[in-house]
């Protein structure tokens, strides 16, 4: 039960994260877990312990993040292709009539998928399981079970993109196209550099509280673009594009340094999920709700996050011999 426990954690964390935390569903729609958590799910869990098999560490792990999120959203719904995906015209802002994709809601939704769908709650996942944080949590038997699931998982949630979709189908070259990037970073993920002590960066890593500070305010400005900026479709891409690179670059560059550990980890994590908490109140739902509904629903979803990052704090402090006080 204890290899088994994360796994399953992991695989209903990352659906309700990725879907209900951030308000596209209510408390009312909790039966879609059924289909999203062999999507989402199936997928963060294959992803960690493919990862973690491998060893091929956190760089590794955020960029076969990122080839899920290419592959959702360019196979699986088709929204990086659809002109009126589920009616909501996500590519008329910054549209490229030569790639037939909207550039802001490419930057935005590649970068749900890779840091809220899949990272954050692999990182929570893994925080709370203490020593067995980085050792695969399944066998033979249940890594299979999972790769199935997964696929099971994509071909449903295809089938019903394809039908709330109008019936869209991408071109043979931009379906290509995806397939090629997805196997792209697939590659690179197992060809990056390894992480030891030996090529650790001079220096010390950031007071966890700064890392967390810094992730609060990255979020706002990743989402000012979607809440606040309207028709300003260049400043939006440069918020988007550069918040998703400077973080990557900080991210890089803070976990090289010496002292980087899980009070780092958790403080980008809660950054991120925080992120979610406060924007679900500005979103509305994809499913019919009252307002009454949709309202206690992020409250619920938020104080679970609340509690889920108390629980997984107190994991990291006790870890890391910090009191718990601090």
């Amino acid at each position: 039960m204890r290899r088994i426990l994360p796994a399953f954690g992991l695989a209903l964390l990352s659906p309700l994260v990725a879907e209900f935390l951030l308000g596209d569903f209510p408390l009312t729609s909790l039966h879609f877990l059924v289909l999203l958590a062999p999507t989402y799910g199936g997928a963060a869990l294959l992803i960690r312990e493919v990862a973690r098999r491998a060893g091929i560490g956190w760089p590794g792990i955020v960029l076969l993040s990122l080839a899920y999120g290419v592959f959702e959203e360019g196979i699986m719904t088709m929204s990086l292709f659809n002109p009126d995906y589920a009616g909501l015209r996500l590519l008329d802002p910054g549209f490229v009539p030569a790639l037939g994709i909207g550039v802001p809601w490419t930057l935005f939704v590649l970068a749900l998928h890779t840091v809220w769908s899949m990272s954050v709650p692999i990182a929570l996942t893994e925080e709370l399981t203490g020593a067995r944080r980085t050792t695969p949590w399944l066998g033979k038997i249940g890594l299979t079970v999972t790769a199935v699931l997964a696929v099971l998982g994509a071909a449903a949630m295809t089938v019903f993109s394809y039908m709330i979709g109008q019936h869209f189908l991408a071109s043979v070259p931009q379906l290509v196209s995806i397939v090629v990037i997805v196997v792209v970073l697939v590659v690179l993920a197992f060809r990056l550099p390894r992480r030891t002590s030996a090529n650790q960066a001079a220096g010390e890593a950031p007071a966890p509280w700064l890392v967390l500070v810094v992730t609060l305010v990255a979020g706002v400005l990743f989402e000012a673009p979607h809440l606040l900026l309207g028709d300003q479709v260049g400043l939006g891409i440069t918020l988007l594009a550069g918040v998703e690179v400077g973080m990557t670059a900080l991210a890089l560059f803070w976990s090289a340094r010496c002292g980087w550990d899980g009070r780092h980890r958790m403080a980008l994590a809660s950054g991120a999920l925080l992120t979610y908490v406060w924007h679900a109140f500005f979103s509305g739902p994809l499913v019919p709700a009252t307002p009454l509904i949709n309202l206690v629903s992020h409250i619920v979803f938020g104080l679970g996050a609340l509690v889920l990052l108390a629980f997984a704090a107190r994991r990291v402090a006790a870890d890391a011999g910090v009191p718990q006080s601090r």
